[in-house]
């Protein structure tokens, strides 16, 4: 399967910048990314944190490995923690 990469920075509310990717089926929309992030940050319990086209931009497109495919299934989405995720 092909997934499109958003490479995402988004400022937290302590300072640091998290780094994440949003994988997504290589059609998605950018509207519908930029919503499947602000679900990932609700869940990170950050839903103050700003998240636009500015902070979240396509990237690339590669193969996904199995257990992105499973993400993908299940939420419509994945993620690939990167810097100060947690």
């Amino acid at each position: 399967m092909k997934v499109a990469v958003w490479d995402t920075y988004v400022k937290r509310t302590d300072g640091k910048t998290m780094h994440f990717d949003i994988l997504v089926p290589a059609d998605t929309i950018e509207s519908k990314v930029i919503a499947f992030g602000k679900v990932y940050l609700l869940r990170k319990r950050l839903a103050s944190t700003t998240l636009s086209s500015k902070e979240c931009r396509f990237c690339h497109m590669e193969n996904a490995p199995d257990t992105v495919i499973q993400g993908i299934a299940q939420n419509g989405f994945d993620i690939l923690e990167m810097e100060n995720c947690n």
